[in-house]
């Protein structure tokens, strides 16, 4: 229970300082933001601080933090770090770069920041990839929450009911403006989403459940290393590509530069304290990872968490907490499907003030996105997951131009060039060795991987070394 407590407070503490630090680098003002300046009642809507934080929250929060932590506890306690380090190095740090830089570039998507850092050849490739991703995110985020609907009701509202039921809302809540729908829900489910974390930590402390302590050792019972796998099976809850397509959607409605440490830092962390709970539980619940593991086996991840919830907190306790769950993956969906239509409309140049426009980009779709809910969850989890990994590379890499350019000092680039380095190890050394990819041996995915990353950290040094002679006139 230390080490879970520890992470914790850690968390907090990189909220204060590390928060502060990056914020200090981006250097926000008081100069008008998009949700003024671009006011169109739909997608540019100003949002009061806390309403702007609670939406963002549960934009980012999808099942990632709660089934992504569970299977990353297989692993473990080392998973803490991970999540820990992860989110306040490389998560919190990427959600408020692509937060502010879109915010600086009147609210554009990830694709378009990448035309403008990148070149022309990236804005494209990054069209098509966040376009996949967003259409992944919102059929896995469809699924999830219809399979623990399937559990808490009659036989006779099966999952594919709950599907249609979902997908329904999607429709609405990718049309509507912002504030009409998700703007006055969101909210609530974030209070649910709370007190549904809360309740968890309640039901390990009384129920005399015990948080393994630390072990820097592998614990998967399957034998997957510790590296790449765990740093892409926790995703959402260390660091996600995924989040850069949201950012940019608050990024519309903020009042003010300032409070982007409140909104996109501190989301981040928040959704991490949620992975937290659900690692801890997940160990805690079943003993080891052995029994976890074979708990998801058998049940599958909603299965894992309907068990946990009801298990630690009863009946009604249980409900709640698995309601927390069912708001996360759809308050995700909803916007994934929203961010993908901003996105087809900045390469159509369908003005989305109009419902027309709106319609005639949203129901295709959500079309494909109900023809995807037809494959196999697992399969679609592990696409997700490496593509989720790729785009947080890429964004990073994106932040690292930004700050290249628009920083005088910099050396500050390299708070978002590290984890991009990073993170480009993980996600090709992913790649190479896992099933969905070219299944190759460690022998060869770990240089490879590693030559990756020390490859583009070296462009990444000529490039800081030519900027920094540009300053000083040599």
């Amino acid at each position: 229970m230390i080490t879970f407590i520890c992470s914790f407070l850690c968390l907090i503490l990189g909220y204060m300082f590390y928060g502060r630090l990056v914020s200090h680098i981006f250097r926000p003002d008081d100069r008008k933001t998009p949700a003024y300046t671009k006011e169109d009642g739909v997608d540019y809507v100003p949002m009061k601080t806390g309403k702007a934080y609670l939406v963002q929250l549960l934009n980012i929060a999808g099942t990632g933090p709660i089934f992504g932590a569970i299977m990353g506890a297989c692993f473990g306690p080392v998973v803490f770090l991970w999540i820990v380090f992860g989110a306040i190095l490389g998560g919190g740090v990427h959600d408020y770069m692509c937060g502010m830089i879109s915010e600086r570039h009147n609210g554009a998507s990830i694709a378009e920041l990448s035309g403008s850092y990148l070149g022309s050849g990236a804005k494209w490739g990054m069209r098509i990839f966040s376009v996949l991703l967003l259409l992944l995110t919102g059929t896995v985020f469809v699924t999830s929450p219809a399979a623990l609907l399937a559990r808490l009701t009659p036989s006779s509202l099966n999952a594919t009911f709950w599907i249609v039921v979902i997908l329904a809302y999607y429709v609405l809540a990718t049309l509507l403006p912002i504030d009409k729908l998700i703007g006055k829900i969101y909210p609530v489910f974030g209070v649910v989403l709370i007190i549904m974390a809360v309740g968890i930590v309640v039901g390990i402390l009384h129920g005399g459940y015990s948080v393994p302590e630390m072990e820097l050792k592998d614990l998967h019972p399957k034998g997957l290393p510790i590296w790449p796998y765990m740093f892409v099976t926790v995703a959402c809850g260390a660091i996600s590509g995924f989040h850069s397509t949201q950012s940019p959607m608050i990024a519309k409605c903020i009042k003010t530069e300032k409070d982007g440490q409140k909104v996109f830092y501190g989301a981040m962390l928040s959704e991490s304290v949620i992975a937290l709970v659900w690692a801890a539980g997940g160990v805690a619940f079943y003993g080891a990872t052995s029994g976890l593991s074979d708990a998801i086996t058998k049940n599958g991840q909603s299965g894992v968490v309907y068990d946990i919830s009801t298990g630690m907190l009863g009946t009604i306790g249980g409900v709640l907490a698995v309601v927390g769950v069912i708001a996360c993956p759809v308050t995700s969906g909803d916007t994934a499907f929203r961010s993908a239509r901003l996105i087809l409309a900045e390469i159509t140049k369908l003005d989305q003030k109009y419902i027309k426009n709106r319609l005639i980009i949203t129901l295709p779709l959500l079309s494909v996105g109900a023809l995807l809910t037809q494959l196999d969850f697992n399969v679609l989890w592990r696409y997700f997951s490496w593509s989720n990994q790729t785009l947080a590379m890429v964004a990073l890499w994106i932040a690292t131009s930004y700050l290249l350019k628009n920083n005088q000092n910099k050396l500050c680039s390299l708070i978002t060039a590290v984890p991009a380095a990073f993170m480009s190890a993980v996600s090709l050394t992913y790649i190479l060795m896992a099933k969905e990819g070219f299944r190759l041996s460690q022998n060869i995915a770990y240089p490879a991987g590693l030559c990756f990353a020390i490859g583009l950290f070296a462009v990444y040094m000529i490039i800081l070394r030519r900027f920094s002679s540009k300053k000083t006139g040599m």
